[in-house]
């Protein structure tokens, strides 16, 4: 069952947060755009697992379409409730999915590739915390993006949220969790000025810090806790 939850996260990852792009989001409305979206997520779920002609895809990607097309038709708004909700939902989805349907994976053509989960795993874990983790930041401080901050450069924060998050996740994969403490404190010297100088600026780095810093950590252990109980990769150090 944990092989094909995996592989099940690795495809809905994938079809949202990467191949998902920002002309499909913008354009989403539309029931031809709908659709492709969910094309996408049908296939992505198929080379996952391994497998084309498997029924329960089928239903997961219709699933996955109703669930996108309630938030898209049904809901306002597009704060961080949307878009914890919209995600919590698609995660039981896929855990229904595994639990109802466990023979997935040992029924796709990857099933002797006993290294594959992990690196689903991995990879999984890596869009979470990076990509994912930008839109949920984003979805967070949106109410705050038009005050009258100090600006920087375009798009400077959100790449400072992004390598920071690829940093912590990275820095747990290694076992050396010591290190977020230094990353917050550089972090603090660096913002120092400017938090100190505006209020408002310093409370709006302030909370998407700890935000961003949290996400990474929160979806870093969970991604740990996942290669935990899958095959090693055979490339992180083993726990003790």
């Amino acid at each position: 069952m944990i092989e094909t939850f995996t592989a099940l996260l690795f495809a809905h990852v994938l079809a949202d947060f990467v191949l998902q792009t920002g002309w499909i989001v913008a354009n989403k409305r539309k029931p031809h755009v709908m659709l492709l979206h969910g094309a996408i997520v049908l296939v992505t779920l198929q080379l996952a697992v391994g497998s084309v002609t498997a029924l329960p895809l089928l239903a997961l990607a219709a699933a996955h379409l109703a669930i996108d097309a309630t938030k898209t038709y049904a809901m306002r708004g597009s704060g961080i409730g949307p878009f914890l909700g919209d995600q919590a939902a698609h995660m039981a989805t896929l855990v229904a999915t595994a639990f109802l349907a466990p023979q997935l994976w040992a029924e796709g053509i990857w099933v002797d590739l006993v290294w594959l989960p992990a690196a689903m795993a991995l990879l999984a874990g890596f869009i979470i915390t990076v990509r994912a983790g930008a839109f949920a930041i984003g979805a967070l401080m949106a109410p705050w993006a038009t005050a009258d901050l100090p600006k920087g450069l375009d798009n400077g924060g959100q790449l400072i949220g992004i390598l920071e998050r690829g940093l912590i996740f990275l820095l747990l994969l290694v076992g050396q969790p010591a290190g977020v403490g230094f990353l917050i404190a550089a972090k603090s010297v660096l913002r120092f000025d400017t938090t100190a100088k505006d209020q408002s600026a310093g409370e709006y780095v302030i909370i998407g810090t700890l935000a961003s810093f949290g996400w990474a950590l929160a979806s870093g252990y969970a991604t740990l806790a996942l290669l935990g109980h899958l095959p090693p990769l055979g490339i992180l150090p083993q726990s003790p």
